[in-house]
């Protein structure tokens, strides 16, 4: 990819995140996108913090969701949806900021799976907080096998 088609690919990327008003409430922000590969970033603040005071799993695993669908999409360059995934907590998300960098691991003709690492960034150093694995499907039916009736 050129650097001006990276450019764009990411403000594709950036449009359809503000199409999201929960990215949006969230404070989303994508840090970088590439065919199979995703950098999603959101804001840490008190209204997404659980009663210990560190980041919700629910905003960990919105992230890794996310993320794992904008690599699984890029890389099959199709509308996908999230079919599955599965995320491990590793330790509480505390910090600044939340960072999600999810890459394919496999694309097939209607999927594709990947996986994400979920960091919480203090004073400049990343800790990895929950890791996950999902399948992102293809969007709508596949077209029909040669031979097969439609």
């Amino acid at each position: 990819m050129s650097p001006e088609e990276q450019r764009r690919f990411l403000e594709l990327g950036r449009e359809v995140l503000a199409k999201q008003p929960f990215s949006v409430l969230l404070g989303a922000q994508l840090l970088s996108l590439r065919p199979g590969y995703c950098e999603l970033m959101v804001p840490m603040s008190e209204e997404i913090q659980q009663q210990h005071g560190f980041a919700h799993g629910g905003v960990l695993s919105y992230m890794a969701d996310n993320a794992l669908t904008y690599a699984g999409g890029t890389a099959m360059r199709v509308p996908v949806v999230t079919s599955e995934f599965k995320i491990n907590y590793l330790r509480p998300a505390v910090g600044e900021r939340l960072i999600a960098r999810a890459a394919t691991a496999h694309v097939a003709r209607n999927q594709a799976v990947c996986r994400c690492e979920v960091f919480a960034v203090k004073d400049g150093e990343e800790k990895l907080c929950a890791i996950a694995q999902g399948t992102i499907a293809k969007l709508g039916e596949a077209p029909p096998t040669p031979g097969e009736p439609a």
